[in-house]
């Protein structure tokens, strides 16, 4: 379907996301229509509601990722968000992280197919391997990977000091804020903060929550006794 039969507000929404690369952007919804299901990627409900809950709502959290940064999608899965940042924001440096190999597969024929200049790494976020690959991280996105906490947990450690873990979340985002904010601190995180992107394009914009990971602490000498 691609951007044919779809609302009009949708069309104009696309248009002003991806810019000149809405046809790449169509490419990929195009890709998950196709493959989505069959390969365990989307459910089938969500075949006919792409663009407004999946891809736009994913484009848009690049409001708050600064220009040029090197960002890590942890649990990529069928490539949200990286996949429509990376068409959205081809200044940014995206690694889509996933552990599951068929995943890791259709994520590398998604690059291939639309010529993203994006990097495919299977492994998860708390193996060591990983954080010694991918930390220091300017951002780090996840989609309906975890609760905050384990989220905190998991994306943190890949961040650089005073960069930023960037989840989508829904409505329950202040309710996981309140939940989790002290095992956040412990994870190393500042103050969550909650954010809603696109909120000029979208009828529905999304939640994001913008955890900044503190500066690590010197550690102290220890005395020593005469």
């Amino acid at each position: 379907m691609g951007l044919d039969g779809v609302a009009a507000s949708v069309r104009t929404a696309a248009s002003e996301v991806f810019g000149d690369r809405v046809e790449l952007a169509a490419g990929y919804v195009e890709l998950l229509e196709v493959h989505g299901v069959e390969r365990g990627l989307i459910g089938p409900r969500e075949v006919n509601r792409l663009w407004e809950r999946h891809v736009l709502n994913s484009a848009v959290i690049g409001e708050q990722i600064p220009q040029g940064a090197r960002v890590v999608d942890v649990g990529s899965g069928a490539g949200l968000p990286g996949v429509p940042l990376a068409i959205s924001r081809p200044d940014l440096d995206i690694v889509l992280l996933e552990p599951m190999a068929r995943r890791v597969d259709w994520l590398a024929e998604v690059a291939e197919k639309l010529k993203l200049s994006i990097t495919v790494v299977r492994g998860r976020a708390e193996e060591r391997q990983v954080r010694e690959e991918l930390g220091d991280a300017d951002v780090v996105t996840a989609r309906a990977v975890a609760p905050l906490a384990r989220l905190a947990s998991w994306c943190l450690p890949l961040v650089r000091s005073e960069g930023a873990l960037v989840a989508l979340k829904g409505a329950s985002a202040a309710e996981e804020i309140e939940r989790d904010r002290v095992a956040v601190r412990k994870a190393g995180g500042g103050e969550p903060e909650i954010f809603e992107c696109g909120t000029k394009v979208l009828e529905v914009p999304s939640t994001v929550v913008v955890i900044h990971r503190l500066p690590s602490k010197p550690s102290r000498p220890r005395s020593r006794r005469s």
